[in-house]
């Protein structure tokens, strides 16, 4: 049975998910989904979403992935590239999906691809990120790492 932390994820009452208004509807190591209304919050001066919002969305379900993968080891993740590429426009009210996927998971960095899909099944945006596996004891930023589903 894989263990899907989506609920627990969509409690965390701060952060990205909950300012960008998204909901995960999937976490595994193996794979996380989200899905996105689009809001005026999201949206650039010419009324389309804001590059941000899509490598946001990336980043986040890539990092989700894998840091549930790295929790296994006692490591946590940091991100440490974002490729995003921007496919097609999308205006306010679209309903966005994204789905994010390992391509290797090394012990001290993985990379995972994403793409964001909107409701006719057309993709939006594609990426891939980078990320540093951590050690438990090492710090980021002067301060000791937490995960996402470490006590708060």
């Amino acid at each position: 049975m894989v263990n899907d932390f989506s609920r627990q994820l969509n409690e965390i009452p701060e952060g990205w998910v909950q300012a960008m208004g998204m909901t995960i509807t999937h976490a595994t190591k193996d794979e996380v989904r989200a899905e996105l209304t689009v809001g005026r919050q999201h949206l650039q001066g010419y009324g389309i979403v804001h590059g941000g919002v899509h490598c946001g969305i990336i980043e986040t379900l890539s990092s989700m992935g894998a840091y549930l993968f790295a929790r296994e080891r006692g490591q946590h993740v940091v991100g440490l590239e974002n490729n995003t590429s921007f496919i097609r426009a999308v205006r306010a009210g679209a309903r966005l999906r994204a789905v994010a996927t390992p391509i290797t998971r090394g012990r001290q960095t993985q990379v995972w691809q994403a793409q964001v899909i909107d409701e006719s099944d057309r993709i939006v945006a594609t990426g891939r990120v980078r990320l540093l596996c951590l050690e438990s004891d090492q710090s980021l930023a002067g301060e000791q790492v937490k995960g996402a589903l470490s006590d708060r």
